[in-house]
């Protein structure tokens, strides 16, 4: 058996490169790995495409990296929500690129990605700038847009429990993209509040297996996002 634990966030994504794909949980607070984010902040990998379900609030997180200038180019849903400042005066400012896509979409073209099918059809946005470019064909007497399945060299998710061998629990919504996200990495790295023995999880609880992790790091008292912009913080 293996151990996927490791000693740091630092060490965790040390090996990611510049220009390097980046799937990241979330569905805004809800399971953003926030200090895997600053880690990756820190290691200082540029030219990032990041794909999340928005671009990131405040000044942490997510925004903090695109303010950061490390990410070329946002696949997302919500490029703009409550709180989010840097990416909106970025794209305004033709500093970054961005793929807009419908959030049923998205998580499909994730769910696809890590299934191995390289391409589905959806009715979802036909007629619609977000139509322009795609194959269409028709099924039934309705028209389908062709869409491409979506794969990444690194996933940064959050869970709730991890066992050392990669197993993962999710906290509810927490769930969100991260299960996807995880089939759909080359290399998923893993921050969990709490990691425990083999053994330890009831296999019918285990959301994720521990096949599609390759990285767990503990982080007893995660971030909160809200509360990090609340307080006026901002990283680094």
């Amino acid at each position: 058996m293996i151990d996927k634990t490791h000693t740091s966030l630092a060490g965790a994504v040390s090996a990611i490169p510049d220009g390097a794909v980046v799937m990241i949980g979330g569905f805004g607070e809800a399971g953003s790995p926030i200090e895997l984010i600053h880690a990756l902040i820190d290691h200082g990998a540029k030219n990032l495409t990041a794909i999340n379900n928005n671009t990131g609030n405040g000044d942490v997180g997510l925004a903090a990296l695109i303010r950061n200038g490390q990410v070329r180019k946002m696949i997302c849903s919500y490029p703009r929500s409550s709180h989010s400042r840097v990416f909106p005066e970025l794209y305004r400012k033709g500093e970054i690129e961005l793929e807009l896509v419908p959030q049923g979409t998205l998580a499909e073209r994730i769910r696809a990605g890590g299934a191995g099918i390289p391409a589905f059809y959806t009715a979802t946005a036909v007629g619609t700038p977000l139509a322009e470019g795609k194959e269409a064909r028709e099924f039934n007497g309705r028209t389908y847009l062709c869409e491409r399945g979506l794969s990444a060299d690194f996933a940064l998710v959050k869970c709730a429990v991890a066992d050392r061998l990669g197993n993962l629990i999710f906290n509810k919504t927490a769930r969100n993209f991260s299960p996807l996200m995880c089939m759909a990495a080359t290399t998923t790295i893993v921050q969990a509040r709490r990691i425990v023995a083999p053994g330890d999880l009831d296999p019918e609880h285990i959301i994720t297996p521990g096949i599609f992790v390759q990285n767990v790091v503990e982080v007893p008292e995660p971030l909160q996002e809200s509360v990090l912009i609340a307080n006026g913080e901002v990283y680094p």
